[in-house]
């Protein structure tokens, strides 16, 4: 099933990092998308924000291990290909990361450039990690389960001992708890309940997801 989890950024906020060399200023954009067509619309709008910038260099990884990147008419391989690697360094996916230059007036050469775009892509993660943006998503499963009263803290106990959180409770003619567990660590849980009820199947699985846990 692959990787069971990942890091990426905390949603709805923006990481910046700022590099100068010789005069240019390299500004990082960083922030968390959900596809690609989220990663084209961030980049059009730092593009649009630095509309008067030489170069506005983009790169983005995606869970789904898509990846994209551009030099944005800096020479080949000085810019977005080093953004990127900064991201895949880190271990972020599902985001995107754009490099703003305003030229300084001075050629930086090959090496100059990546080191500057490097620079600035590593001070945007930065200061993701120092804001506290940076979350990790699991592969979690969900577990319903209803219940009778009389099973409610036995079955409470199981759950806690299988690693699972409790999302809701719904308390009607019978009980109804919503479980969230690591993907795999269900399987003992249901298990469990099925030999607590003498063979009855309480519990509902569904689809593996990625989320916090």
């Amino acid at each position: 099933m692959g990787e069971a989890s990942y890091l990426t950024l905390r949603g709805g906020e923006e990481f910046v990092g700022e590099f100068e060399d010789r005069r240019s200023r390299f500004i990082a954009q960083l922030r968390q998308v959900s596809g690609e067509a989220e990663a084209g619309a961030f980049i059009a709008e730092v593009r649009s924000r630095h509309h008067d910038a030489r170069h506005n260099v983009p790169a983005w990884i995606l869970a789904d291990g898509r990846e994209r990147c551009s030099d944005d008419g800096e020479p080949s391989r000085t810019s977005g290909m080093p953004v990127l690697e900064v991201l895949r360094g880190e271990g972020l996916k599902d985001v995107c990361c754009v490099v703003t230059r305003y030229f300084g007036g001075t050629l930086l050469g090959p090496g100059g450039l990546v080191r500057a775009y490097t620079a600035a892509a590593q001070e945007a993660v930065a200061d993701a990690h120092e804001r506290g943006g940076i979350v990790e998503m699991t592969l979690v499963t969900e577990v319903v389960v209803q219940l009778p009263y009389a099973l409610y803290d036995r079955v409470g106990r199981l759950a806690s001992d299988a690693g699972g959180k409790v999302k809701d409770q719904l308390f009607l003619e019978d009980v109804q708890i919503t479980l969230v567990f690591r993907t795999g660590e269900e399987a003992p849980f249901i298990d469990a309940v099925r030999e607590l009820a003498c063979g009855e199947d309480l519990c509902r699985a569904g689809e593996p997801r990625f989320a916090e846990f």
